[in-house]
């Protein structure tokens, strides 16, 4: 039985709280601010893309638009329904496919790998994480680049220091509130690092999400104005130490065998 968290109960709450808002905003700012250097030239090839755990399809879709050709893979059905109907509004349905299954079956469900894999917002809702980044490497091409976000427990720690939820904080294990969309496991940059070492990987580039936006308990100044908050998140996704209080951390990475 799988024990990873299926979001079909909490479609439409995650479509309307998460990329109903600034907060879906800024993460698809930073993501494609970091992916777009990555794709070929309109003329060129078009890549084969590999989208795991792809929720709404926003990425998908866009990247579907520009020509590639995607494979949508996520367990929630209800997620699915969601992003094949945005595909179908924006005429896209010809360049995607469709994989509902878990990601631990998934290598059964295509063939082939691929020039680029996606894999956001999903390591920290595994029941066992460890082994996800190994996973994804199977899927890569020898010169594929893998785009992969995982929720930062740093900042999370941060964030409740900041508003004094210190009980929260002291418990052994992590618990968010039943129906949250706060994972149950939080990632820690530290055990990233490891896993990557682990895969022969090597980080190509870094960023972090939402790096002061979730901070905010008062909007003041530019904090009261979405196209100047998108704007500031973008500048210092990419600065340290600012990267390391995103709320996710984006990473791109290739094989340390990967000379281009």
């Amino acid at each position: 039985m799988n024990r990873d968290r299926n979001f079909d109960d909490l479609a439409e709450r995650f479509q309307q709280k998460v990329y109903g808002g600034l907060k879906g905003e800024i993460r698809l700012a930073v993501l494609w601010r970091d992916i777009e250097p990555l794709l070929p030239e309109a003329n060129d090839k078009p890549l084969q893309i590999l989208d795991i755990g792809a929720g709404l399809g926003q990425l998908a879709i866009r990247l579907a638009k520009l020509g590639h050709q995607v494979v949508v893979n996520d367990i929630s059905e209800g997620m699915l329904a969601i992003a094949r109907n945005a595909a179908e509004k924006e005429g896209v349905l010809s360049n995607i496919e469709w994989r509902h299954c878990p990601l631990q079956a998934l290598s059964k469900e295509i063939e082939g790998q691929f020039d680029l894999v996606l894999c956001h917002a999903v390591v920290e809702w595994l029941a066992d994480p460890e082994p996800l980044i190994l996973q994804l490497k199977t899927f890569l091409l020898p010169t594929g680049i893998l785009s992969f976000t995982y929720y930062n427990r740093h900042s999370l720690e941060y964030r409740n220091l900041i508003r004094g939820n210190f009980n929260l904080l002291k418990q052994v294990t992590f618990v968010p509130d039943p129906g949250s969309l706060t994972p149950g496991n939080p990632i820690y940059p530290e055990q990233v690092k490891k896993w990557v070492g682990e895969a022969a990987m090597k980080v190509k580039s870094l960023s972090g999400i939402r790096v002061f936006h979730d901070y905010v308990t008062t909007q003041r100044g530019g904090n009261g104005v979405p196209e100047d908050v998108v704007e500031m998140e973008l500048k210092y996704s990419q600065r340290e130490p600012f990267l390391w209080l995103g709320r996710y951390i984006h990473l791109i990475l290739e094989s340390q065998t990967n000379s281009l």
